[in-house]
């Protein structure tokens, strides 16, 4: 069903016919009187236009009883079932809707209570619908080059620039020439925009290269094409790039494994293994970084400007690698899962738990949350985007976005709250090749410079075959039979209006099919109204409906509409863009376009057609009509679209792109940074053991006890000398390592100093990470000695360095390390407060065993609320009590001995009372605090650490500092763990599951999550392994074998 403002109009239809006068004792909503019966048209709309299975058998049985009593009151009741549905809907989307407004303005007000500076005047504005602020256009216009004077202006300011963006489209089947649009849901305009904005990129001055990665396919399914590592984008027109080019330069498809590697899967199903991909994707950008930096980047890494990810899955992928790498990300969702579960919501047809079961929805929406946390800048096609769809999600809200612009733009502080840009940017197109024609039906066909008259495209023919005249102006729709397209209300319309009849055929281009039977039942019971309308109407001769196209075909088609003089009609309920209103304008096209979404940007710039309310029948038919019968009206519309297309070009599109890019806050790896400024004159390629020493140098620290709450009495006094030190520490330090590189001379086999330990990671054969959630109590320390005693050998030998993962602090690190037994020095590296700090072990002092890294904390600030988050926090623990801890003492209690500057810890006393950790997650969203909640230590604990920052972050910066292989990493795992288990278990590397260990935590911590764990972890992946229960050294040994990770 279309949604309860559809269901209620013919409802209202049903009840206006009122009881008849005759004959009470039959049904009284289901009698026909006169020609017209409201029920009837009702049931027929609600069984023919829509796939509802379960009432089409009812409607089925009703229709084929016999008596006319009987069938009347089957049909009364199946009315009655399905209005109660609708108001069961309707009742059921108010209160989501009214929760939802109440959490928003309580998130609201307490935002704007802790920013307690008096407000502005542009902060007082409470209107929902002004959204200058964030939408960055203005009404009236889009930015526009008016001229090539200008675009050439604009270009030579960006020629010293030499920009490496990346682009991410996981889904569907991606290639340069030749794109295989509709062969599936995943296969669509989104494929199409991004292969074209790449290219376009690449043709920009400014910017060197542009990678678009996306998946390798090596399926027998799918063409060869696909499982090309590599595929160059060569740019439309060579004019003007001669000084952008380089060895390196240009647009490229480089397409990552990951996934099942013989299969083509729907994007659903691509949600556990986008670990993976981000590792590869990871991988692929450090060593293009560096061939470029040999290139144009006097040897130093040219990193990413931005990275853009389109779609959930790509946003999800983005924020990860943007988080890895410390670079600017940017989100484009093209459609967006909490209005479309809003849409399945409405229809009825399936429950929550069946939508999610199919659609992924609960995890798609948490990557899209997550990209909102993530992002600098949000792109969407129209305001309708932001008003309608981003003001859904609990981490965007257009007025407390506009109170913190507001706020920035007076230097004064957010207290920790940060809201993405959001920016209206609408995708372009390739005009270049567009001729639009100039003549009608009864001119000659143009001919070639030998004057050879040029055969008319094939398809003309196809589609021509279906009228009895061919000459009448053309009425073209181009869309896939889908409800929302509304395709039977536009057939409607041209059957019911005799004079639009005459005057004019209609063509419907929908999509490609060879048989309706094989169609998605959805589909074809479009298609199956549309042929029954055709032949209720009587529409033989007039209506054309091509069963094949190409999409080169698709411009012909354009071209044969405006050489008839006809119009191009979107009449969609909702419309997100409608790139299809720009591409008919571009061939010289007026057009009639829903009122609804995106084509109201598209009118406001073009001014090229008529706008209509799509449940109208009666004003989508006037306006057809209107402009196919008026000569000059036709032609103004022609005339200001031709005009205008212009401001839809891709360099047009690009220049706002890029500007919007360069307003980002440059950010990379600080430590390469640091590194730059640096003289390194004393070597021009230094050793491996060199670059070692150099390395550990910058920015670590000795902990002297591992935990800043031992000072915290003295902080206020001692900051200023803390500062000293530090910065005291940092200059010795790099002394140090350029003395180092002057006098010392290791040979990079020989076993170095003490000071080199940390960067051991890099000479290690591999890595075993042990993130097992459990307590010493419940055999961490067990599991920690069964893995030291199955690779001893390798141990020894110093081939196999070890990484301990965990929710801990470094106190409590180190005070589990005494209790058991095991040295300090037996770990390279300590992830602790669940991602929130990492340090080295270090053989110069026992009583400073570790040194912590503080690069990796400037890695990892991005968007840390800091003490504006930790006073929310504390607020919201404090309203948890008081609403429901009694007078039995709290249920949550900040822990401050286990705090950290990057992990505020909190205590959970009554487990029964704390709500999901998902709900505080959406609380800080809801107020514009971007963290990383997790829930830890068997329920025990939460951890609040920077929104970009985990323990499988951890690893990925240790890969990117250290060189630390990931592929040759192994994780060991518990069956359950911390919120964040599912995080350890994806990824190029191994992970093993130690069968019975941490095996009683899951039930309650796994519960805070807002999919099935199923959703996200592939336990098929050859990367994932099991023990046996009670597994022994010798066991766990075995096993390691058999997996192959001692291959060499």
């Amino acid at each position: 069903m279309a949604g309860n403002d559809w269901i209620s109009s013919y409802l209202e239809a049903i009840l206006d016919v009122g009881p008849p006068i005759e004959d009470k004792k039959s049904s009284l909503l289901l009698r026909e009187r006169g020609r017209f019966s409201p029920t009837r048209y009702f049931v027929e709309e609600v069984i023919t236009g829509f796939d509802e299975t379960d009432l089409h058998r009812s409607w089925a049985r009703a229709q084929a009883t016999r008596s006319p009593q009987e069938r009347n009151t089957r049909l009364e009741n199946m009315c009655w079932r399905i209005w109660n549905l609708a108001r069961q809907l309707e009742g059921e989307q108010a209160q989501r809707m009214a929760k939802r407004r109440l959490e928003r303005e309580r998130g609201r007000r307490e935002a704007v209570a802790d920013m307690s500076e008096d407000l502005s005047e542009g902060e007082k504005g409470d209107g929902v619908g002004d959204l200058s602020t964030h939408a960055e256009s203005n009404r009236g216009r889009l930015p526009r080059i008016s001229s090539v004077d200008a675009m050439e202006a604009w270009s030579s300011q960006q020629k010293g620039k030499r920009l490496y963006i990346v682009l991410i489209s996981l889904h569907g089947l991606i290639r340069g020439e030749n794109m295989e649009l509709g062969r599936d849901s995943d296969t669509g305009g989104q494929v199409k925009y991004v292969v074209e904005l790449a290219r376009a990129l690449g043709s920009m001055p400014g910017v060197y290269r542009v990678d678009l990665l996306t998946r390798q396919v090596s399926s027998p399914e799918v063409d060869w094409s696909y499982g090309e590592p590599t595929e160059m984008l060569p740019p439309r027109s060579s004019e003007g790039l001669m000084h952008e080019m380089g060895e390196s330069s240009g647009s490229y498809i480089v397409r990552i494994p990951f996934g099942p590697k013989d299969a083509y899967i729907p994007k659903e199903l691509l949600w556990p293994h986008i670990p993976e991909f981000v590792d590869g994707a990871l991988n692929h950008i450090v060593q293009m970084s560096k061939v470029l930096g040999e290139q144009i980047g006097n040897g130093h890494p040219v990193w990413p400007v931005a990275i853009h990810g389109h779609y959930a899955d790509a946003g999800d992928s983005a924020a990860l690698l943007s988080g890895a790498l410390n670079v600017p990300m940017i989100f484009t969702g093209h459609s967006l899962g909490r209005d479309k579960l809003e849409q399945l919501l409405r229809q009825g047809r399936q429950t929550r738990d069946e939508i999610n079961s199919t659609y992924k929805i609960m995890r798609r929406i948490e990557a899209e949350e997550l990209s909102l946390d993530a992002s600098e800048i949000v792109i969407t096609s129209t305001r309708q985007e932001i008003e309608e769809q981003w003001r859904l999600y609990d981490g965007f809200d257009p007025i407390l976005e506009r109170k913190l612009r507001a706020r920035i733009r007076r230097n004064v502080s957010c207290y920790g709250r940060f809201m993405p840009r959001m920016v209206v940017i609408p995708p372009g197109m390739e005009f270049h090749h567009i001729v639009p024609h100039d003549g009608d039906m009864d001119t000659e066909p143009e001919g070639n410079i030998e004057g050879k008259k040029s055969p008319d495209p094939l398809i003309w023919a196809e589609v021509m075959r279906f009228f009895s005249n061919p000459r009448k102006p053309m009425i073209l729709a181009l869309a896939r039979p889908d409800p929302k397209k509304n395709l039977t209300t536009l057939v409607k319309a041209f059957g019911e209006c005799r004079p639009l009849r005459d005057l004019a055929n209609l063509t419907l281009i929908m999509g490609n099919r060879d048989n309706i039977d094989e169609m998605s039942s959805t589909n074809a019971s479009v298609l199956l109204s549309i042929l029954k309308l055709i032949d209720k109407y009587d529409l033989y001769g007039q209506v054309a409906y091509p069963k094949h196209h190409k999409q080169h075909d698709v411009p012909d088609i354009y071209r044969l509409a405006a050489k008839t003089k006809g119009v191009f009609i979107n009449p969609a309920f909702i419309e997100p863009f409608g790139l299809t209103l720009i591409e008919a304008a571009a061939y010289g096209l007026p057009i009639v376009a829903t009122k609804n979404g995106g084509p109201v940007d598209i009118h406001r710039v073009l001014d090229n057609g008529v706008l209509v309310d799509p449940h109208d029948q009666q004003s989508i038919a006037d306006a057809l009509l209107k402009l196919v019968a008026d000569k000059h009206l036709w032609a103004k519309c022609r005339a200001n679209g031709l005009k205008n297309i212009h401001l839809f070009s891709w360099p047009e599109h690009c220049k706002t792109y890029l500007s919007r890019i360069a307003s980002c806050k440059t950010r990379h790896p600080r430590w390469l940074r640091d590194e730059e400024e640096d003289e390194n004159s004393e070597s021009d390629s230094p050793s491996d053991s060199l670059r070692d020493i150099q390395d550990i140098s910058l920015n670590l620290k000795f902990s002297l006890d591992g935990d800043k709450n031992e000072s915290q009495e003295n902080m206020d006094g001692s900051a200023e000398l803390k500062n000293k030190l530090e910065n005291a520490m940092l200059t010795w330090s790099k002394g140090v390592a350029k003395s180092a590189q002057r006098s010392l001379s290791i040979d990079k086999g020989e076993q170095i100093s003490n000071s080199s330990k940390f960067p051991a990671l890099r000479r290690r054969k591999h890595i075993f990470v042990i993130a097992i959630d459990c307590d010493a109590s419940s055999g961490l320390s067990e599991s920690i000695k069964k893995i030291f005693g199955a690779v001893e050998k390798e141990r020894a030998g110093g081939s196999i360095g070890f990484i301990l993962s965990t929710s801990f602090n470094i106190t409590e690190v180190r005070s589990f390390l005494i209790s058991e037994g095991l040295n300090p020095s037996s770990f390279d590296a300590f992830v602790c407060n669940s991602g929130g700090d990492l340090y080295y072990s270090s053989l110069h002092s026992e009583d400073h065993p570790f040194v912590v890294d503080l690069y990796y904390h400037s890695h990892i600030e991005y968007r840390w609320g800091g003490e504006g988050l930790r006073k929310t926090l504390v607020r919201w623990a404090a309203s948890t009590t008081d609403k429901k801890g009694g007078q039995d003492g709290p249920a949550v209690v900040e822990d401050e001995e286990t705090s950290a500057d990057y992990c505020y810890s909190f205590k959970i006393k009554k487990h029964g009372v704390v709500p999901p950790v998902k709900e505080l997650r959406k609380t800080m969203r809801i107020q514009a605090l971007r963290c990383h909640v997790i829930h830890c230590q068997d329920g025990n604990k939460i951890n609040v650490i920077p929104v970009l920052a985990s323990r499988s972050q951890a690893l990925r910066y240790l890969y990117l500092r250290w060189g630390m292989e990931l592929s040759k990493v192994v994780v060991f795992v518990g069956e359950s763990g911390d919120t964040d288990y599912e995080e350890m278990l994806g990824g190029v590397h191994k992970s093993v599951v130690l069968t019975g260990v941490c095996s009683g935590a899951s039930s309650q911590l796994h519960a805070n999550r807002s999919y099935p764990l199923a959703d996200v972890v592939c336990y098929d992946s050859p990367n994932i392994v099991k023990t046996s229960e009670g597994f022994s050294s010798s066991d766990l040994r075995a096993l390691l074998e058999d997996s192959q990770v001692f291959k060499d």
